[in-house]
């Protein structure tokens, strides 16, 4: 089972593009927002528990967290891997994403770092915001804060995984077409994928 971590900055099409290789490589889109809203959503164990954390003010931990993903990596053990976009998010998650995968007979085969210049990510994510409705998409003063902290918190994971020597960066400046040839460029030469409509021409 193939595993590919896709993550950068808010603004940066990390969502956009997990969603296109997932199409282009036959993949999973693996979002942990999206995968633990569904919980929520579904009221299952998890997610009742994860609404009343949420509810009560408090942060989502990350053994719930990862509880969620494991359950829906399990219901979709066919697959022939996953795009992991939100997951790990910080240093302290590395590890614990590695045992994940390990149990699983897997190992993260690449991270992939998307590349923004920040006066772009801040321009997008305020053109978002006047459709969205999202509060933190709402004025420049909250999206430098949100950069700031992505800074702080998860850009450190890419060290790590350098020192693992499967780190990459891509310049994700240009059109969502652009970036992905970009990016399906590496998986291709890193990896040796071929796109799944490839295989059927």
């Amino acid at each position: 089972m193939l595993n590919i971590v896709l993550f950068g900055p808010p603004g940066s099409g990390k969502g956009t593009q997990s969603k296109l290789i997932q199409d282009k490589f036959g993949l999973i889109h693996l979002s942990t927002g999206d995968v633990c809203r569904e919980e929520i959503k579904k009221a299952t164990p998890e997610g009742l528990e994860a609404k009343r954390l949420i509810d009560g003010g408090n942060f989502f931990p990350d053994k719930l967290a990862y509880r969620i993903v494991e359950k829906f990596i399990d219901s979709n053990n066919e697959a022939k891997g996953f795009v992991y976009d939100g997951m790990p998010r910080h240093v302290g998650q590395i590890p614990v994403f590695a045992e994940m995968l390990a149990k699983r007979n897997g190992i993260v085969d690449i991270v992939v770092e998307l590349k923004v210049e920040e006066e772009e990510l801040i321009q997008r994510l305020l053109k978002r915001g006047e459709t969205s409705g999202r509060p933190d998409d709402s004025g420049r003063e909250v999206i430098e804060k949100r950069l700031r902290i992505y800074d702080d918190v998860t850009a450190p994971i890419a060290e790590e995984y350098k020192k693992a020597g499967v780190y990459y960066s891509v310049d994700a400046m240009g059109s969502m077409d652009e970036v992905l040839d970009r990016i399906s460029k590496l998986i291709e030469e890193k990896l040796s994928l071929t796109p799944v409509f490839a295989e059927v021409r």
